[in-house]
This record gives structure tokens, sequence and C-alpha cells, in this order.
């Protein structure tokens, strides 16, 4: 059975999604510092306001939720079964918006990196992307 919320749960839960500070940012965050690497949070001069910057490094990610920006795993693969034309709207607007960042910043002599949510979950896996693009 799936849950329905009423209008007002349902903005409630809307609400409480938070676009900065979020648990797999946060794991990531954690593995680049306790691996030695020091970074800038979010810098509002950069297109999209990366999650990580690496000033001396040239280098940028983004820490991206697979539902808010269409991830191709489970997650992510899921449109709302009510307002449907506003979500798939609203998710291709998140998508387009990420290239045009990703463009914007790769033109600028960005190096970008986009770590997936479902991606934070195998910390080892993480090092090792985290090591091979930071080197």
């Amino acid at each position: 059975m799936t849950d329905v919320f009423s209008t007002e749960k349902r903005s409630q839960v809307m609400r409480a999604v938070s676009s900065k500070d979020t648990g797999p940012e946060w794991a990531v965050r954690r593995l680049a510092h306790s691996l030695g690497y020091r970074y800038r949070l979010h810098v509002e001069d950069l297109p999209g306001k990366p999650d990580l910057v690496f000033p001396s490094r040239d280098k940028v990610i983004f820490v991206h939720g697979c539902f808010w920006h269409q991830h191709r795993c489970k997650r992510g693969n899921r449109i709302p079964k009510t307002r449907t034309d506003y979500w798939v709207a609203k998710l291709q607007r998140n998508k387009q918006r990420d290239r045009h960042n990703r463009a914007s910043l790769r033109r600028q002599g960005w190096q970008v990196l986009v770590i997936w949510e479902c991606q934070t979950r195998d910390e080892e896996a993480l090092r090792e992307t985290l090591c091979e693009f930071l080197e």
C-alpha cells in the first residue's frame, strides 16, 4: 500500500528537504577531510555553487541526490504518482541546470566530479573515487 499524505503533510515533508549539508554530502566531506584534502563549501560565485571546492587543484565536487537529479539507479528512476506533469518538468529542469553548470565550470577551467547519493553508501569505492579525482 502506498502512503498518501495530506496536502499539509506533503508540504511539511518537502520543506524538510535540504539542499545543503545533506547526509551524503557530509559523508563525502568527512572522507575528503580524513584523506587530508581541504576544501571550501558552496562557493556562491561559481556556477551551481558546488558542494566542495578545491581551489588549489581547480576541482569541484557536486553531491547529488539520486531522486532530485535523476540518477539512473532505483531511487533516481522514480517519478511521483501525483502531479506527474509538474514533477517530470521540474526534474528535467534540474538535469538541464546541472548540465549547464558543469559545462560553465569546465569552460572556466574547473574539473568537475558528480558523486551520487547512492555512491556514498560504499565508503571504500567512494575513497577510491575521491583519491583518483583529487590526485
